[in-house]
């Protein structure tokens, strides 16, 4: 059986089962954004929204989506649609067979749902367990459905910013509708890389520059999401440089829609400037935005 070996533990999140775990259970979910009630989240949730950068930048946001979701339903399997930063690929590249392996230890692949969603769509999806080796959008999201949906499965999907994207995104939610099983889609994106480490600052460099990369720049791709612009996530991030996942949330947010879900809510929204400031005390011309939104 083909196991994916975990290939950031280490570096995004600790790499000892103990400290693992110790970290999940450690992290306190972020308040709501104000204005944002308990009950204003959906009491069925179909997909969601969840970053990917280290644990101690985006674990708690990430975390907060799951736990959302795991308070309202169980889950049989996660259709994660990722980011694609390790390869270069005109095609969404799915991990069709075998295990992934975390700190927490393995989990399973729903081959036959992974089945059902490349014949679904076969024009825009590649079989490549490969080019899974080495990308991270998924891989930080494995402990916490280990954590917290004991019994789940996994559909690892990367999802490149192509026009095709929300497209999967239909093809994912087709399958979902003729399958028994609890499904969830979830998107894995940050959002702004802004300043000069990242060759982006269009509105220069410092504290009012990085307001405007989470308030305006940020700001522009989320409220996209959450009012169900499928078509319109890819070019906003290529434009504005808004999602390194773009690809990702357009099919995620497009599944959602398919599936019912008429907005997006907001759970979180930092940068790792806020972040590295409040925890750290320290200044930063760099920031990354996170965001976790449930549909």
């Amino acid at each position: 059986m083909a196991i994916r070996i975990n290939a950031v533990a280490g570096q995004f999140y600790d790499a000892s089962p103990g400290n693992c775990l110790e970290a999940i259970n450690l992290m306190r979910p972020p308040a709501l954004p104000p204005g944002v009630r308990i009950e204003d989240l959906p009491e069925k949730i179909v997909a969601g929204i969840v970053p990917h950068a280290g644990w101690v930048f985006s674990g708690e946001l990430a975390l907060a989506v799951f736990d959302t979701i795991q308070k309202r339903q169980s889950v049989d399997t996660f259709i994660i649609f990722g980011a694609v930063h390790s390869v270069r690929t005109p095609k969404a590249l799915l991990y069709d067979h075998g295990q992934w392996s975390s700190p927490l230890g393995t989990i399973d692949v729903d081959e036959n749902l992974s089945e059902s969603l490349y014949n679904a769509c076969p024009q825009l999806i590649k079989k490549d367990c490969a080019g899974h080796s080495r990308e991270h959008s998924i891989e930080v999201q494995i402990p916490f459905i280990q954590h917290l949906f004991k019994n789940a499965s996994i559909v690892p999907i990367m999802v490149p910013p192509i026009d095709g994207a929300d497209d999967i995104g239909r093809a994912a939610a087709r399958v979902i509708q003729r399958s028994d099983k609890n499904i969830i889609c979830i998107a894995s994106t940050d959002l702004t890389h802004y300043g000069p480490s990242y060759s982006y600052s269009p509105m220069g460099i410092g504290p009012e520059a990085l307001k405007w990369a989470k308030e305006t720049n940020d700001q522009f791709f989320i409220n996209l999401a959450v009012t169900m612009q499928a078509d319109k996530l890819v070019e906003s991030a290529r434009l504005y440089g808004s999602a390194c996942g773009a690809g990702a949330v357009a099919a995620a947010v497009a599944a959602a829609s398919e599936l019912g879900a008429n907005k997006g809510i907001v759970t979180g929204h930092t940068t790792s400037a806020e972040i590295m400031r409040e925890r750290f005390n320290q200044a930063s011309e760099d920031s990354v935005g996170y965001a976790g939104i449930v549909f």
